[in-house]
């Protein structure tokens, strides 16, 4: 069984969206029916036997299901469906995912209910104000959940925890790659790899395949680089007992001339470039591809870099190019193929990556929730969704935080995940 409290809005265009998404909401518990065995009497010779004194057995109470509460926490902006307020850009932005994620949530849920479990769904508008998300966290509905999912955004997520002071499960961070230093909350569980565990997957990727004696960190010296600049020669350190030599470059408009004498005509050449600012990009990428002419070169770069559509892949291609990615889909496989026709067989319309998201989290911690030890299992059990893999390590004091990613490279002009 699975109850939601509130009812979604119209939030685009799509009127089919709207009114099947009010009828889910409407729907709020569907009986199960199960089949109830019945005995078939035996014929009995006619004969009269003298009733003996028994004492007699009161029925015993079956036990009632298990039901799991989740309270899900979502920037739905229901306020702005008042005709003064009408929805901003961003503002229906935010709403449209949050509708996404829920349905690709409960697509999960409904799944694993016709298995035998049972949920209840609760549904609350974070309104993406810090004023109303501080409420939340003192209602007791939400409190006393057995799974509470959001808020979403790193602002949200930090008011929320800060006015907690007490949830009967753990709190799950979607789709905020926040560090989870910033939040300080023993039973946060942060879904979405941060910025850390990128740079200790590419050095633990480059250590374990490349194996190079030097890597070149390619700096821009913007701040925003910093983070991934730090851990990364951390992991190296770390992984290979400082044993490959970190040489790192601030580059000035792609000025890369003072490497000459450390590079190798032979061996591969590994650079590092944290960098997002497009300008220095621009520049320094086509340095490294004149470079390349003369030096083999094996590039690594941010994983924002997947969205860059400035970056151009044939370039990329030609730098042998890495980036590190917390959702890469595989639409040919059979568990996506599935998913997508049963997302549009619910819904009527194309999942979202938030979708996606939303239902790989669903069916995780919806089995979760009836494994027998529950929640506090987390550490030791990996899942394999859609959009990424689930490895949880449990920090002290900062909860459980997913470690993995995936590796993607440059291949016939596009990317592909590495074997």
């Amino acid at each position: 069984m699975i109850s939601a409290q509130n009812r979604l809005p119209l939030l685009s265009g799509n009127k089919r969206l709207l009114f099947f998404t009010i009828a889910l909401l409407l729907a709020a518990c569907s009986p199960k029916v199960r089949p109830v065995a019945t005995t078939v009497k035996k014929p009995v010779d006619n004969v009269t036997k003298k009733p003996e004194s028994t004492p007699v057995k009161q029925p015993e109470k079956a036990p009632e299901p298990k039901v799991a509460t989740i309270s899900m926490i979502l920037p739905f902006g229901l306020e702005h469906l008042n005709p003064a307020q009408r929805y901003s850009p961003a503002g229906l932005s935010k709403a449209n995912m949050s509708v996404e994620y829920y349905q690709g949530f409960k697509l999960a849920l409904d799944s694993l209910t016709a298995d035998g479990s049972n949920f209840k769904l609760q549904l609350f508008d974070s309104q993406d104000e810090t004023t109303q998300t501080r409420t939340l966290a003192l209602n007791p509905a939400v409190r006393s959940a057995d799974l509470i999912v959001g808020p979403v955004f790193p602002e949200g997520v930090r008011a929320f925890n800060a006015a907690l002071s007490y949830s009967k499960g753990v709190i799950v961070s979607p789709l905020s790659p926040a560090n989870p230093a910033t939040i300080n909350k023993p039973n946060l569980v942060t879904v979405i790899p941060p910025l850390e565990y990128h740079a200790w997957g590419a050095a633990e990727y480059i250590s374990k395949t490349v194996k190079p004696k030097k890597i070149f960190i390619l700096r821009s010296g913007f701040s925003q680089e910093k983070d991934y600049a730090v851990n990364f020669k951390k992991a190296i350190d770390s992984l290979t007992k400082k044993k490959v030599k970190i040489i790192s470059l601030f580059v000035v408009r792609g000025n890369l001339s003072s490497l000459l004498p450390q590079l190798s005509k032979t061996e591969e050449n590994v650079f590092v470039v944290p960098a997002t600012d497009q300008a220095f990009l621009g520049v320094t990428l086509r340095s490294l591809d004149t470079l390349n002419k003369h030096y083999p070169v094996i590039l690594f770069g941010h994983p924002s870099w997947e969205k860059f559509s400035f970056l151009k892949p044939q370039l990329l291609e030609r730098l042998h190019t890495h980036i590190t990615s917390s959702e890469k889909i595989n639409y040919k496989s059979g568990a996506t193929v599935t998913f997508l026709r049963n997302y549009r067989k619910a819904y009527h319309v194309e999942p979202t990556e938030y979708a996606i998201k939303g239902f790989d989290e669903g069916l995780y911690f919806g089995k979760l929730l009836f494994a027998d030890k529950g929640l506090a299992d987390i550490e030791q059990t990996d899942f394999k969704g859609l959009h990424n893999s689930f490895h949880f390590i449990k920090k002290p004091a900062l909860g459980w935080v997913n470690t993995h990613v995936n590796i993607l490279t440059y291949t016939n002009f596009e990317l592909k995940q590495v074997e």
